[in-house]
Order: structure tokens, then C-alpha cells, then sequence
């Protein structure tokens, strides 16, 4: 793992399977992921409150530069969860070629996925969510992945925009 701050590497630790959907927040984190955020660049305080459910905080970090490829991204994942697959799409026509997404395509056939495209990934995350199948499953992985390369491209870039 990176060299992320002590209390970053505790919670990332201690995170819930990811969910395809809203999920539940977790409640006895966010303390612990308010201080956490407070020495993280923005774009990686979005996806840690992410990481915990809390799909509202992390919209508010994300929406507050729209400038920021890298907020633009947490942006379009937060609205894929929620589900609202159009906001979703949207938001990934402004994330642009980004980085992380060849990274994804690259590694996501390692955790079973072919990853082509994130418009693509949006759809079979629809098709996925609450079946409990082996499709939800490799999701899942999926998106963890997405989001273990997005918030190390975040932190490493110290992205304070």
C-alpha cells in the first residue's frame, strides 16, 4: 500500500464491501473519515467518504470543481451507486481520457472483467445490482479496483484542485 497518512491507511483497512449501489453509510467511520479528509487533497476526500457510502459528502467535494478531471471521475461513480445511470454517463463524457481508465482496462482482466469503456461499465453495473450473482460479484471487484487506482492517482498527483 501507498504511504498514505496513518488514519487513511486505517480506514481504507477497515472499508465495507464496495456496493453497487448507495449502500449504507457507516456511521461509526465518520469521525474518523472527517479527520482523515481534513489531510487529503480534495479529489481524495471525495472518494474516501465515498468508500464509506456517504454518497452526499462525497457530492459535495466532487461538484465543487467541475474543472478537475479527477473530481469529475468520483463524481461519475457516486451517480452510477446512487443509480442514475444518465447523470452517471454524463459525468463520465467530462472525465475525458483519463489515466486511471487504461489502468482499469489494463488490470480489470485480472479480477474477471474486460474493461472497455466506462459507459460500458455503467451499464453492466445496472444490469448487476441485487441479482447476487456471479456478474454483481465481479462488479463489485471491479469497482473496488476503480477505486484502490483512482484515489492512489489522486493522492500520488497531490490533487488539490
Amino acid at each position: 500500500m501507498r504511504d498514505f497518512p496513518t488514519a487513511v491507511t486505517e480506514l481504507i483497512a477497515a472499508a465495507p464491501p464496495t456496493d453497487l449501489g448507495p449502500g449504507t453509510p457507516a456511521a461509526e467511520r465518520r469521525a474518523q473519515i472527517r479527520t482523515a479528509v481534513a489531510s487529503l487533497p480534495p479529489a481524495c476526500g471525495a472518494g474516501l467518504w465515498l468508500l464509506f457510502d456517504y454518497l452526499d459528502e462525497s457530492h459535495t467535494i466532487s461538484q465543487a470543481d467541475e474543472s478537475c478531471p479527477n473530481r469529475n471521475f468520483w463524481h461519475a461513480i457516486m451517480h452510477r451507486r446512487e443509480p442514475d445511470a444518465w447523470n452517471s454517463k454524463y459525468w463520465w463524457r467530462r472525465v475525458g481520457a483519463h489515466p486511471v481508465l487504461a489502468q482499469l482496462a489494463e488490470q480489470a482482466p485480472a479480477v474477471g472483467y474486460k474493461y472497455t469503456t466506462p459507459f460500458d461499465f455503467v451499464d453492466f453495473c445496472e444490469k448487476a445490482r441485487g441479482t447476487g450473482g456471479a456478474d454483481e460479484q465481479t462488479a463489485q471487484r471491479v469497482q473496488r479496483l476503480e477505486w484502490d487506482l483512482l484515489f492512489a492517482w489522486c493522492f500520488d498527483r497531490d490533487a488539490r484542485k
